[in-house]
């Protein structure tokens, strides 16, 4: 019997690592651009221009996890695969957690699916958590919104409230 568990281990290692180091870079990317257009706009974005910038943040999030897909589906297509499409068929397939089963991983690969399936969800969680927090500051910095919604760092609520001002800072 072989020993198959070391060059999964490996190569499970390296995608892994790869993989956080393209998303991180890509989110910080992402996370300064951000930043420079909502400074810019401090007084608050019109709803059309607030749909805009969440399209265009969400499109870059989507072209980040593929790009995270096509790292993995490289190593597939050297290592398992005959052709680009199913080892990014696979890959994709793999990493978004939906698995149909009609191809498989040779079992001398068969681990590195699953770990896919996980770093996928991992990285899906930190794309929602940017988009949350990008809607949220857009929100914020909008008085109308913050002022609805009561927000602790509204300076029109916690004008002359020094309870609400002395929670906030605490």
């Amino acid at each position: 019997m072989k020993m198959t568990l070391i060059p999964q281990a490996s190569a499970a290692a390296l995608l892994l690592v790869l993989t956080l180091c393209l998303q991180c870079a890509g989110v910080a990317a992402l996370v300064e651009w951000l930043q420079g257009v909502t400074a810019k706009g401090s007084q608050g974005f019109g709803p059309v221009r607030s749909a805009l910038l969440v399209v265009k943040s969400t499109i870059a999030i989507i072209i980040l996890h593929g790009l995270v897909i096509l790292l993995w589906a490289s190593f597939y297509r050297l290592q398992c695969f005959h052709s680009w499409e199913l080892a990014f068929y696979f890959s994709s397939s793999s990493y978004a957690t939906v698995g149909y089963g009609d191809v498989t991983l040779p079992t001398k690969w068969r681990l590195l699916g699953p770990l896919e399936s996980m770093a996928g969800v991992l990285m899906c969680g930190v794309s929602v958590c940017l988009l949350f927090a990008t809607i949220t500051r857009l929100m914020d910095s909008d008085p109308r919104h913050s002022r609805k919604l009561g927000h602790a760092n509204d300076p029109v609520a916690l004008k002359g409230n020094r309870y609400a001002n002395e929670q906030n800072y605490a």
